[in-house]
């Protein structure tokens, strides 16, 4: 099984840099590792200073890099769809150069860059898969759509699908639009059945670890907080986050000012983020980029330690007994009280933090037992459900 580590954070921190970093050191241990970006901004060919392209490059020994292409991804998972979104567009009078083109949609070179990570752990070809992401939000985007596609393809998928095979004949006959065939159909299953996967494995705290990449500023540690809370909601582990560019205390008069501001911030980094540990990089005197300098990064932040070890194990939500009655608890870092919307709707619990929301599938013992009530105590999100029979309990806020 290979170990996946994904670096995210606000754009122009240095995340890049910290996951080539990462990536070298693995590889200078003995590891077959990868780095992969999946952000559409590339800089990681930058990073080494040396290119590469939508499959896997060797950059040194026991060192591959990749940066995904949007018409490699989508020809490899997305072929069969984009083919009938096409000729959709052909019927509407797109010219056929156009038509390709427009059926490019938005978001699938991203979504297509997480299928490689599957594919990477499927194949058993590296040990370490370090994922160089997107910014916060597009990364949250991204990783919240696996479960979205899951409850589309139980849900809304088969009812499509069987409303298509009946009217299909007719609608192309009547209008002559071309209607999705069997084969687009089952493209999709398999899309969606690969996205599931990508979630389970981004999920396992025994595979995978997310590391928040930021620097002692206001509104990067904001947006951190921000993007730890999602990470905790959508139950992906984080287990490190990597404070960048530190101003050191003898870089001069030229940057004393900034210097304060980053020592004032410190602390509040400490204290908000604990007990996930924090790992501190100075501002380096030389842009890193190439392997000397990818190589004195990772030395600073990891002091000689293995970068793929799990620096923090723990549990996002988990459920329990309590006084004869079943308690979910959810912790949600960094938010308060009034942020938190609940609503329950048969089997699902849905959770909703500012305009984030996720839908918790409850566990069969929970599924005919009425919700009583909810608290939020020190960032901990409680939800009881009352033994006895199922009752009408509409929406609980808190």
């Amino acid at each position: 099984m290979s170990r996946i580590i994904v670096y995210t954070g606000k754009g122009g921190v240095g995340k890049t840099s910290v996951a080539a970093a990462t990536g070298l050191l693995a590889a200078a241990r003995g590891y077959r590792t990868i780095v992969l970006s999946t952000d559409a901004a590339h800089s990681l060919a930058d990073s080494f200073d040396t290119p590469l392209g939508p499959e896997p490059t060797l950059v040194g020994p026991n060192l591959w890099g990749q940066e995904s292409d949007v018409s490699h991804n989508i020809a490899k998972y997305w072929g069969t769809i984009q083919s009938y979104v096409s000729s959709v567009f052909q019927w509407r009078g797109l010219d056929e150069m156009m038509a390709e083109e427009m059926s490019a949609l938005p978001g699938m070179d991203e979504l297509a860059s997480l299928l490689w990570i599957a594919e990477h752990h499927d194949r058993g070809m590296y040990d370490v898969i370090v994922v160089d992401a997107a910014p916060t939000g597009e990364t949250l985007r991204l990783l919240s759509l696996p479960e979205a596609g899951k409850w589309w393809i139980e849900k809304i998928y088969p009812l499509q699908r069987k409303i298509a095979k009946v009217a299909g004949p007719i609608v192309g006959r009547v209008i002559g639009m071309p209607m999705p065939g069997d084969a687009v159909y089952k493209a999709g299953e398999e899309l969606f059945g690969r996205l599931e996967h990508v979630r389970e494995l981004l999920t396992d705290p025994e595979l995978t670890s997310i590391r928040l990449v930021l620097t002692l500023e206001k509104m990067v540690i904001k947006e951190a907080q921000r993007a730890f809370t999602y990470f905790h909601l959508y139950g992906y582990p984080t287990d490190l986050v990597a404070c960048n560019r530190v101003i050191p205390d003898d870089a001069g008069p030229y940057f004393e000012a900034w210097r304060q501001a980053q020592t004032r911030s410190w602390p509040e980094v400490q204290a908000d983020f604990d007990p996930i540990p924090i790992r501190r990089a100075p501002f380096f005197e030389h842009e890193v980029v190439g392997m000397p300098m990818l190589r004195e990064l990772g030395a600073a932040l990891f002091e000689g330690e293995d970068p793929t070890a799990f620096y923090y194990r723990g549990q996002p939500y988990s459920f329990r007994r309590e006084d004869g009655a079943f308690v979910l608890s959810l912790e949600l870092p960094f938010t308060s009280k009034d942020e938190v919307r609940l609503h329950r709707n048969g089997d699902e619990l849905v959770v909703q933090v500012g305009w984030w929301r996720r839908n918790l599938i409850l566990p069969r013992v929970l599924v005919d037992l009425p919700t009583s009530g909810a608290g939020f105590d020190d960032h901990v999100l409680k939800v009881r459900f009352a033994a006895g029979p199922p009752s009408q309990t509409g929406a609980s806020k808190r």
